[in-house]
């Protein structure tokens, strides 16, 4: 399926997009659940289900342009990002292949749907940007086998935006790439998961950006250097994963402040898209604070 999330007169609901309209799995079914995390984490007969609501004769059904979407998941209890994690990426930067996942997060603040703006902060004049994949988790994860069998817990993919202000990301010494990283709106997601079930291969998906309509980054998740069961197994050691969690798997080359002679960065009135192969394309506006 794929699934979204939308505003609705009685609330936020997960729907499943079919066609040119949304079916609002809930209304149509009752016992099917309002949320997508309570969704991801249902019994396989839920899930079922919730497959047969779409088909319903009378299910109810939304204009896909005459919606609000949501973040996917609109509360995540973690968003958790793996940097560096392109092989082109990593030469790009003439950086060493990193031996282990480099991990660090975003908070809720950054969080914002498909159609919602980026905002520049006053404070920094270098945001850039960075098309990702993004994994979901479907069940609830600790230490996670680095096999086939971690697949088990993904509950299915969506488009990221790893917005980045790099001025703060590299500030001083000692760095701030928690900071850097983590402005509000930096964290687009969306604007549909397309569940585990549907055969999407996660280590072979184009994955572009576009910066007003022209290509910045277009490579492939074949360049992954850690797999999805190798980033699961390596960020369940520490962190137990819920239904809904997110994880941004990284960026590939092309990226803003790496382009010669001169860097390309976000400014107010840019539009960035990012597509992935079989998911879709994440839009998003770029104003000023």
């Amino acid at each position: 399926m794929r699934l979204a999330t939308i505003a609705t007169p009685n609330g936020h609901r997960v729907v499943a997009h079919v066609g040119d309209f949304y079916v609002d799995l809930h209304a149509t079914d009752p016992g099917l659940p309002v949320c997508m995390k309570n969704l991801l984490a249902a019994s396989t007969t839920v899930r079922q289900a919730a497959k047969e609501a779409t088909a319903h004769p009378h299910a109810v059904k939304y204009a896909v342009d005459s919606v609000k979407l949501l973040p996917p998941v609109p509360n995540p209890s973690k968003i958790l990002c793996v940097g560096l994690n392109y092989r082109d990426h990593a030469i790009e930067g003439g950086k060493a292949i990193p031996t282990e996942p480099v991990i660090f997060g975003k908070y809720p603040n950054a969080l914002v749907a498909h159609g919602d703006n980026i905002v520049l902060p006053t404070v920094s004049q270098k945001v850039d940007y960075e098309a990702e994949l993004v994994i979901v988790i479907g069940k609830r994860a600790k230490h996670v086998p680095n096999d086939a069998t971690a697949f088990d817990y993904v509950g299915g993919y969506t488009v990221g935006h790893d917005v980045s202000a790099r001025d703060w990301q590299f500030r001083g010494e000692e760095k701030q790439w928690m900071i850097g990283k983590d402005f509000d709106t930096f964290a687009p997601v969306g604007p549909v998961i397309v569940t585990a079930d549907e055969g999407l291969d996660p280590h072979n998906l184009q994955i572009q950006l576009r910066l007003n309509g022209a290509t910045m980054q277009n490579s492939s998740t074949k360049e992954f250097i850690f797999g999805v069961p190798a980033m699961l197994a390596f960020i369940t050691q520490v962190y137990t994963l819920l239904p809904g969690d997110l994880i941004f798997t990284g960026t590939p080359p092309g990226v803003g402040i790496s382009r010669k002679p001169t860097p390309v960065l976000l400014k107010a009135g840019d539009v960035v898209e990012v597509e992935i192969a079989g998911i879709g394309i994440l839009r998003n506006p770029v104003i000023a604070e």
